[in-house]
C-alpha cells in the first residue's frame, strides 16, 4: 500500500532563486516527486539552463524572470502562475544574496542589496502568494532561513539582520494565516555545499573546523534539504505552522572545543 502522507504528486510548487544552488536542487527534487514546478529568478538565461537540466520525459519545469525585491515583478509572477494552474500549493521563497565583509567596510549600496533580496524580497513575495493562498484557503510557504539566526557569523551583519527579519516573519504570517489555512515555516540550513561556497570550504582550516563543529563530522549538501522541504509542503506537516527546522547536522546543538573526549 502506496502511503501517501509526504505526497506532492500535483501541487503547484514555485521556487523563488530557483535556478542555482539549493533553489535548484529542491526544484528538482519536487519535480523528480510529479510536482508542477515553476522556478524563479533574475537572470532569464540561468533559469532556462536550469529547466532544461531539471526536465525529463515524466516532468516538466517552467522558468520565469522575477527581481523579488520589486513588487511589479513578483506581481506579475503570481498572476502568470496562477494563469497557467489556478492556484499555488507551496511557495519556496530561496531567493538571497550575501556578501562577506567587516562591519564598518559595508556601504549604504551593499546593505540595500542584501536586504532588498534577502528581507523585502521575501516579504514581497509571502504577501503577494500569500492572498492567493487565503483566497483558496490553503497552501504551505517554506522560507529559507540562517545558521545565522542562532549566532551571527563575523563579517555577515547585514545578512544576519536580514534573515532574522525572515526568521520573524515566518511566525508573524504563521500567526496571522492559520486561520485561512495557510501554514509558513522555514528551514534553515547549516554549512551547505555550493557552487558559491566551495570556494571557501576547500580551505582545509575552514574544512577542518566545520568538521569539528558538526556532530554528524561533514559538511551538507543542498540534496540534504530535500526531506525536510518535501515533509512541510505535504500533509505530513499538517500541524505544523510558525516553526523553523534547522537542517545543520547539529551545529547548533552545542560548542565543541578542541579536547577530544
Amino acid at each position: 500500500m502506496l502511503d501517501t502522507l509526504f505526497s506532492v504528486k500535483d501541487h503547484v510548487v514555485l521556487i523563488t532563486g530557483g535556478s542555482r544552488g539549493i533553489g535548484k536542487e529542491l526544484a528538482s527534487a519536487f519535480a523528480s516527486r510529479s510536482a508542477r514546478v515553476i522556478i524563479a529568478g533574475r537572470n532569464k538565461e540561468t533559469l532556462n539552463k536550469a529547466a532544461n537540466e531539471i526536465n525529463t520525459s515524466s516532468n516538466s519545469v517552467s522558468s520565469e524572470v522575477c527581481d523579488v525585491s520589486r513588487s511589479d515583478d513578483v506581481e506579475a509572477l503570481v498572476d502568470s502562475v496562477m494563469s497557467q494552474y489556478g492556484k499555488i500549493d507551496t511557495l519556496v521563497s530561496v531567493a538571497g544574496v550575501n556578501k562577506r565583509m567587516k562591519a564598518e567596510a559595508y556601504t549604504e549600496e551593499d546593505y540595500d542589496s542584501i536586504t532588498n533580496i534577502n528581507a523585502k524580497g521575501a516579504w514581497i513575495v509571502a504577501q503577494t502568494v500569500g492572498r492567493q493562498m487565503i483566497t483558496q484557503g490553503s497552501g504551505s510557504i517554506i522560507n529559507v532561513d540562517s545558521l545565522n539566526t542562532y549566532a551571527p557569523l563575523r563579517g555577515t551583519t547585514p545578512y544576519a539582520m536580514s534573515k532574522a527579519s525572515v526568521l520573524m516573519m515566518t511566525r508573524g504570517l504563521a500567526n496571522e494565516w492559520g486561520r485561512h489555512g495557510v501554514r509558513v515555516n522555514s528551514i534553515a540550513p547549516g554549512f551547505i555545499l555550493t557552487d558559491l561556497t566551495k570556494k571557501v570550504w576547500a580551505d582545509e582550516t575552514m574544512k577542518a573546523w566545520g568538521k569539528t563543529n558538526t556532530p554528524l563530522e561533514r559538511l551538507g549538501t543542498v540534496s540534504d534539504l530535500i526531506g525536510a522541504a518535501i515533509f512541510l509542503a505535504s500533509d505530513a506537516s499538517q500541524f505544523m505552522t510558525g516553526q523553523t527546522l534547522r537542517v545543520d547536522g547539529g551545529f547548533t546543538a552545542g560548542i565543541n572545543w578542541p579536547i577530544d573526549l
